[in-house]
Formats: structure tokens, sequence, C-alpha cells
């Protein structure tokens, strides 16, 4: 495997992440707490390994390809749609670091109020992030695939 293959893996770790935490919300929901915690903690896991592999492959893009990502050009038409889901994704993915550490310090500490009051902003957020991250990578990989490092 090499960093170009990281694109796809990181979609998959995305959408891994997704997957456990509507199932972590739903286990809340039915009382179960144990299974929410080891589910939420999966997720946690997967976003990490997510966050880990993105910076490595945007290293390796700049350290090779002279750019640290690649540019959504073609078609012209959709790229104001991509840019718009790209921006909000970022913001996103910048304000879902310290509202899922303080969500996970709240449940560690078994501050349960307190988490549940974070944690109403934080899942819908972090679950954004999730999908809108497999979106990206569909757009830019799959469906409208563009030049790696965009010329």
């Amino acid at each position: 495997m090499t960093y170009t293959d990281l694109p796809l893996v990181n979609a998959c770790l995305n959408a891994t992440s997704a997957v456990l935490l509507v199932l972590g919300w739903n286990f809340i929901r039915a009382g179960r707490r144990e299974a929410h915690a080891k589910t939420m903690c999966g997720a946690l896991l997967t976003s990490t390994l997510f966050l880990c592999c993105y910076l490595y492959y945007h290293f390796q893009m700049q350290r090779q390809q002279g750019a640290a990502h690649t540019k959504f050009v073609d078609p012209a038409w959709f790229r104001p749609i991509y840019l718009a889901i790209l921006v909000t994704h970022l913001i996103g993915a910048i304000a879902i670091v310290p509202l899922v550490l303080m969500t996970v310090s709240r449940a560690v500490k078994e501050n349960f109020p307190a988490h549940q009051a974070i944690a109403r902003w934080t899942l819908p957020i972090w679950l954004y992030v999730s999908v809108t991250g497999v979106a990206i990578y569909l757009l830019l990989y799959q469906v409208f695939p563009q030049v790696p490092g965009g010329k």
C-alpha cells in the first residue's frame, strides 16, 4: 500500500465512524450504556485513525507532488457545490476535535448530564463531518475524478 491508497482508506474510516455513531446513538436511546460506550470508543478510534492517515497523506502529497491537496477543477459547473460541501466539512472538522474531547472527558468523569448536554451538539456535527468526508472522496476520486495535486 502507498500513500495514494489512503483516500479510499480514509473514506472507509469515515463511513465506519458514521455507522458507529448512529449505532451508538441508538444504543443510548435504548438504554444500553455499555454498548453505547464501546461503540462510541470505536467511532473515536476510527476517527483518530482517519486523522492520522489524512495528515500523512497530505504530507506525502506535498512532499511528492508539490501540492498538499487535490483541486476540484472539472466539471466547472459543479465546483461551487463541491467547495460548499468542502468548506462546511472543514469547519465542522475543526470544530469537532474539541467537542469530541469535551464529550469524551465528561463521559470518562461520569458527568453524564454534562456529557449529554454537549453530546447533543457533538453527535450531529461529527456525523456530518464523517458523511461529508465520504461524499468528498466520492466526488473527488470517483464521480468527477480529478488529477492529484490539481493542475
